[in-house]
Order: C-alpha cells, then sequence, then structure tokens
C-alpha cells in the first residue's frame, strides 16, 4: 500500500450535498481504491443548497484547513425580487412578498452601500449556536432566533446579470467577501435596500482562498481517476493553499532541526510567516520575529531522497 496522500482536492460540489458529505464521499473513493488510510477534512463549509469550489484537505494538508476557513471567497449569486423566505432561499416558504421590482440603475446605485466593510445579521436557518444549539435547529424546531449583528467586509461587489425588461425579476451579482460573510443575508438586506423583499436562487462559490473553479473536479470524474490510481494527479501540493506566503530554503541540518521543533536564530530575513522547505519538500510554516524562527506548524512529509 502507498503512504498516505497529502494535498489538496478541489471538489466542485454539487447542489444538495452537505460539506462534511464531501469528506465522506472522498474517504469513501480512498476506501474503496485501495489508498492508504488518511487524514481527510475540508477548507470552508458551503451550504447544501450552494454549489462550487469546495477545498478537501488531505494527509498533511488538513494542518491547514484552519487557515482556508480564515481566507477570502468569491461567489456568484442571484437575488429573485418579490419574495422573501424564512431560509433566504429556495428551500423555506415565503414570508413577505412586494410588487415593487428595481431597475438595473437602482441596483447599482445601491451596492457602494454594501461595499468596503459593513454590518450584517447572518440569516436564523445557520449553523451559527446559540445557547449551544445550531440556529438552524432551533429555526426549524419554530423558535424565535434572534443573532447578533457581525462586522464582515465585502471587497467588490457587481452585477453581471439580469433578468426582466426595464425593472428587474432577477439579478446575478459576484461579491468577493471576507470569512463569515452570508450572501443570503447580503441578498437580503440589498433587497431591502431597494424597497422591497428578496432570495437567494442560485449561489455558487468561484474562489476560496486561492483555488479557483477551473482547478474544481466533479466527483464522478474523482472517482474514475481513484479507479486508475490517478488520484495523485489530480491533487494540488500542501503548498497551494499557501501562495501567499514566501518560502524559506533549509539546509538539512537546520531542517533536522525544525523537523524536533528547536527555533533557529541568527535569520536575516524580515519578521512574518514563512513556509520552510528542504528543497521541494515543506518542512514547516515557520513565524520569523526578529531574525528568530519558530515553528507554527510543523509538516510530516517524506524526504523526496527517501
Amino acid at each position: 500500500m502507498s503512504a498516505p496522500l497529502s494535498g489538496w482536492l478541489i471538489l466542485n460540489k454539487p447542489k444538495g450535498m452537505g460539506s462534511t458529505q464531501g469528506v465522506s464521499a472522498v474517504k469513501r473513493v480512498l476506501r474503496q481504491n485501495g489508498y492508504a488510510k488518511t487524514k481527510v477534512g475540508h477548507g470552508g463549509t458551503l451550504d447544501p443548497l450552494a454549489e462550487g469550489v469546495l477545498p478537501i484537505a488531505l494527509g498533511e494538508a488538513t494542518k491547514l484547513a484552519g487557515r482556508m476557513l480564515d481566507s477570502d471567497k468569491i461567489y456568484a449569486f442571484t437575488i429573485r425580487f418579490g419574495e422573501e423566505t424564512d431560509t433566504l432561499d429556495t428551500e423555506g416558504p415565503v414570508i413577505a412578498t412586494s410588487d415593487v421590482r428595481p431597475t438595473l440603475a437602482e441596483v447599482e446605485a445601491v451596492l457602494p452601500r454594501f461595499t468596503g466593510p459593513i454590518e450584517q445579521v447572518p440569516p436564523a436557518y445557520s449553523a451559527l449556536k446559540v445557547d449551544g444549539q445550531r440556529a438552524y435547529d432551533l429555526a426549524r424546531a419554530g423558535e424565535a432566533v434572534e443573532l447578533k449583528s457581525r462586522a464582515v467586509t465585502i471587497h467588490s461587489l457587481t452585477v453581471t446579470r439580469v433578468e426582466g425588461q426595464g425593472t428587474l425579476d432577477d439579478a446575478t451579482l459576484v461579491a468577493h467577501v471576507s470569512k463569515g460573510t452570508y450572501i443570503r443575508s447580503l441578498a437580503r438586506d440589498i433587497a431591502h435596500a431597494l424597497g422591497t423583499c428578496g432570495h437567494v436562487t442560485y449561489l455558487r462559490r468561484i474562489k476560496a482562498g486561492p483555488f479557483r473553479e477551473e482547478q474544481a473536479i466533479s466527483l464522478d470524474f474523482m472517482e474514475e481517476s481513484a479507479k486508475g490510481r490517478g488520484l495523485e494527479h489530480l491533487l494540488l501540493p500542501l503548498e497551494a493553499g499557501l501562495d501567499d506566503i514566501p518560502a524559506l530554503s533549509l539546509d538539512q541540518t537546520s531542517a533536522q532541526a525544525v523537523r524536533q521543533g528547536r527555533v533557529l536564530s541568527g535569520m536575516p530575513h524580515s519578521s512574518g510567516l514563512y513556509l520552510a522547505k528542504l528543497g521541494s519538500v515543506p518542512v514547516a510554516l515557520m513565524e520569523i520575529s526578529d531574525g528568530t524562527a519558530t515553528v507554527v506548524r510543523g509538516f510530516n512529509l517524506p524526504d523526496v531522497a527517501e
């Protein structure tokens, strides 16, 4: 049996599947095709009704999944004006209606209000916890869910497509957002600012951290590749999740010290986070401060020479 895989599989998650189901599907494919037992996790929850980029971390890459949760995301989404549902998407019953339909000019005029640092109240149907219980469980049980507003950042917001002549029934937008942003809340608030109501009918994540939809593969393609033992060719390396972090080259002696968790001193590099490597093999994520490098996260990857 081969060594456990380490790296990133970027799934094109289909609508109707939860993020943890995506992880389970990858585990099943590995098991059924004789791959070594591998730790698997995901780099950012995607609603079952949403589709698109779901980074799946394998092996040593799971140590970076937490960093992926903190990264920016880009979504394409469609707002249908005139009806608001309790879930703010197509799943829940309609709780409010309006005859008001905005024009494209009106939509574009309110977008600056939702760009930059904003406050938003998450949807009642969300995975946030209220007194130890998931908000969506309380909402489904018919309880009134009061969630506090939270600060998020919308880096950019543009309209890409509209449906309707003059006044609009639907508008599709692309939003580049910080972690913790709820697109369903954004859609609700944009509709309210336009004097109407609305809900999300389509939601697709087109980028998560450094990972783009062009890199995403379907579950079917992953399963077919695994049968031919070709999963390794679909894996992006562990450092693909760290594309914004400079590399720090180590020699054999310092790599050995880092693997034992020791501090490296007298480093001429500026302070900050680095990916320490021995040749092409990632050894650790290290923080350099005033010339001293300490291990933030160590990686257990075999040397190429071994």
